[in-house]
């Protein structure tokens, strides 16, 4: 089976407290939404403390173009995903020996703040020493699910190239998506819970060359699920100006009603009793998406208490952040043939969900 080798993140520069962001929501938003303080009380209820950005915060005072907002997605998410990659391939924590980047065999770029073409991925080769054999496979619009299918794509490539070594990179560069003159319940929700945020994971195939320091997950099965006619449950409206939020109040319904049997369905091909799971590696949508993933897999709060870490920590980066909550584990987990499920979800609507085992 495919493993996952290595996991790195990369946090953007600029850290604000949750009260600074919800302070000068309320300025810029003052007289222009009805009942604005009453809303406001979800920057609290959401229980974010910190939030890290590519941007300072005095940089939403002014109006940016959609070129301008695109251009610095272009520059950052590539120079931020180097840092990551060269992170990844040299993490001593799980790597016996660092990993050239001659040695990868594909990269797997996933995105969806932000436009490229040629993509990120080929940027990305012109700053780093890939080999000019390399393939390359960008994907774009999966928004919070994004991360969990890069990995499970990577798993599916892995079995076909069992000698082969596969880099998934996950940018998301949301705050350059604020739009200030949005006055929408939608974007006010946005703008209490995105942040920014980079990842980096090593998959490899049964017979590539690799050295752990540690147990690692193998990747055992994987599974989608699309729920049709589902398109306005989140997303983007793509405007003029940009990118704006598309974000349902019914999500945490969504879930609680459709995740279950999804992932019930899912645990019984791969022939596991959902008891057996140990390690919920869920992405952190958001304190009642936790709440909705606990009651639709009658899960403690025990099994989300990392997810809650890591939201809390950073907020919702969209794809990477279930790589945050992946390497959390990875750095942790020690026993042998316990099993992990990683589980996201996205504009679709859609879900994805990987089945691990840790091995020595």
């Amino acid at each position: 089976m495919p493993k996952i080798v290595s996991v790195s993140t990369y946090k953007p520069p600029y850290t604000l407290h949750q009260h600074e962001i919800e302070q000068f929501t309320k300025a810029l938003f003052q007289n222009k939404i009805p009942q604005l303080e009453r809303l406001l009380k979800v920057f609290e209820n959401g229980e974010i403390k910190t939030r890290h950005f590519c941007v300072p915060l005095e940089w939403h005072k002014e109006d940016h173009t959609f070129e301008e907002r695109n251009q610095l997605y272009i520059q950052l998410s590539v120079d931020y995903s180097v840092k990551a990659i060269q992170s990844c391939l040299q993490n001593e924590l799980y790597l016996k020996r660092p990993i050239s980047t001659e040695e990868i065999d594909a990269i797997f770029f996933v995105s969806s703040t932000g436009i490229s073409t040629p993509s990120i991925d080929a940027r990305i080769m012109n700053k780093l020493k890939f080999s000019d054999r390399i393939k390359r496979l960008p994907i774009w619009g999966l928004g919070c699910v994004g991360g969990a299918s890069g990995i499970s794509r990577a798993y599916d490539y892995c079995l076909a190239h069992p000698k082969e070594k596969v880099l998934v990179i996950c940018v998301e560069l949301c705050s350059l998506t604020f739009q200030r003159n949005d006055f929408s319940k939608s974007n006010l929700i946005g703008a209490s819970l995105f942040a920014d945020g980079v990842a980096c994971a090593l998959i490899c195939g049964d017979e590539a060359k690799v050295e752990n320091r540690k147990t690692v997950p193998y990747i055992i099965q994987t599974a989608s699920k699309w729920m049709p006619n589902s398109e306005n449950v989140m997303g983007w409206d793509v405007r003029n100006d940009g990118f704006h939020v598309i974000f349902s109040k019914s999500i945490p319904t969504i879930i609680s009603n459709w995740l279950g049997p999804f992932i019930h369905s899912f645990f019984k091909e791969a022939g596991i009793s959902l008891n057996d799971l140990e390690h919920f590696i869920a992405h952190p949508g958001g304190k009642k998406v936790l709440l909705a993933y606990e009651e639709a897999l009658n899960l403690s709060d025990k099994h989300t208490a990392i997810s809650r870490k890591i939201l809390q920590q950073n907020g919702n980066m969209s794809s990477p952040t279930v790589l945050y909550v992946l390497d959390e584990y990875m750095k942790t987990v020690e026993k042998d043939e316990s099993y992990g499920l990683i589980v996201a979800l996205g504009p679709g609507f859609s879900g994805e969900a990987v089945l691990l085992q840790w091995r020595d």
